[in-house]
């Protein structure tokens, strides 16, 4: 491990975990060295073969309050991850992939949000896709109200319907995360929305409108390569969907039918995106079969345009 000396306790601290990470992790460095601050504290946690991504971002210690911690011994992105999140100095933690960036602006937005709602467990925020190269390609909106704080139903009954929250965004408190066992490491495409609802859990949420991290989307990211077995794809989704389902009493049922609805809507996208397509219409007239309410759940939560559009428009690109 390196650790830089006289630097102020951080305030926040970034848990960045790599394996392999070579080709993205200058680009994601950088855009935090454009936003550094005093108090800014980024854990990258390495767990690759060689010590290629640890030697790009030793450039970065004279620009980055960082440190480098080697992991060959954890090769799944949430226990490296939570292993960070325990070596955290800060109160308060967010992660970036090093595929992920900041945008100018990030840093002094989270300030203000932890300000002005201290003890809010889970701060939460919009975030633009952008391709290989770093061009924008949407905005992937959250489907909850800004300026209040947030109730674990009013989360849990959007959340349910579909993880819209991209990783890069979220700061949450560290001894939140700490008291609700942080990541489930059996889930290795669910853990983070997992996560999120655990979290909303166990106190306030705040919804900001901030635009201030970049998704990118890429062939070689885990939601595409891990999108390719669908049949553990939707057992992690369902999951999910029946720890927290039980934990609401209002409208329950119309949740759960557009929740069932957008899991058949994801698989069937996962398996068309890897070349099989026979399960579009299938997926389709579970949407059509719903009534109403659940309808305008589906609608409104899925943000099934946010999601599918920018891809589209990275396979045209032919960026992706």
């Amino acid at each position: 491990m390196s650790t830089p000396s006289n630097v102020p306790h951080p305030w926040l601290t970034v848990v960045m975990p790599s394996y392999r990470g070579e080709e993205w992790i200058g680009h994601a460095l950088r855009s935090l060295a454009a936003e550094a601050a005093d108090g800014i504290e980024v854990l990258l946690i390495d767990g690759g073969p060689t010590p290629a991504a640890r030697d790009i971002a030793r450039e970065f210690h004279d620009r980055v309050q960082l440190r480098i911690v080697a992991r060959e011994d954890i090769r799944d992105w949430q226990g490296k991850t939570n292993f960070g999140v325990l070596l955290a100095q800060s109160p308060h933690v967010c992660l970036l992939s090093v595929d992920d960036v900041w945008l100018p602006g990030r840093a002094a937005a989270v300030r203000a949000w932890i300000t002005t709602a201290p003890n809010a467990v889970l701060h939460l925020a919009p975030t633009v896709i952008v391709d290989r190269q770093g061009r924008k390609l949407g905005i992937w909106r959250c489907p909850l109200p800004t300026a209040r704080e947030l109730s674990f139903a009013t989360v849990a009954e959007r959340l349910l319907v579909q993880n819209f929250i991209a990783s890069p965004t979220p700061v949450f408190r560290r001894d939140a995360w700490i008291a609700c066992g942080g990541l489930d490491e059996s889930l290795w495409y669910t853990a983070d929305w997992d996560l999120w609802l655990k979290l909303s859990a166990t106190g306030a949420v705040r919804c900001h409108p901030e635009l201030t991290s970049g998704f990118r989307i890429h062939s070689g990211s885990l939601t595409m390569t891990g999108t390719r077995n669908t049949d553990e794809l939707e057992r992690q989704m369902r999951t999910v969907l029946e720890r927290y389902l039980p934990r609401l009493t209002s409208a329950s049922q119309d949740i759960e039918q557009a929740a069932r609805a957008s899991i058949a809507v994801n698989i069937a996208l996962a398996a068309a995106a890897a070349g099989d397509s026979r399960g579009l219409w299938g997926a389709l007239g579970s949407v059509l079969r719903l009534k109403p309410a659940a309808t305008h759940r589906f609608l409104r939560d899925t943000r099934l345009l946010e999601r599918v559009a920018p891809r589209l428009r990275a396979r045209v690109r032919r960026s992706f």
